[in-house]
């Protein structure tokens, strides 16, 4: 299963990275794979048309901004805080499954 992730906050950088990184790691664990695009001062790891196509779902932070959103349209999309992304990583991605 692929898994598509764009993390952002208000700062741009603490928040954002820790929560790329947890979610990395829970879904290692739980055998998916993801791809997380960070939007801070740069956008990192851009997710390209073609991710999107193999994607099932989409979690987007909701404590800062997202760029380019609309392009998930058809998507399932999960809102969630970098706060429960970097708690709760692990039951967040297990939801989706």
């Amino acid at each position: 299963m692929n898994i598509l992730a764009v993390t952002s906050c208000p700062l741009g950088i603490v928040c954002t990275n820790l929560a790329k990184e947890a979610l990395e790691q829970a879904a290692k664990q739980a055998n998916v794979n993801i791809k997380v695009e960070t939007q801070g001062i740069f956008i990192e790891n851009e997710i390209t048309s073609s991710d999107i196509k193999k994607a099932k779902a989409v979690i987007l932070t909701n404590d800062g901004p997202i760029d380019g959103k609309e392009r998930f349209e058809g998507l399932p999309v999960i809102y969630v805080s970098c706060k429960d992304i970097i708690q709760n990583s692990l039951n967040i991605i297990k939801n989706i499954k």
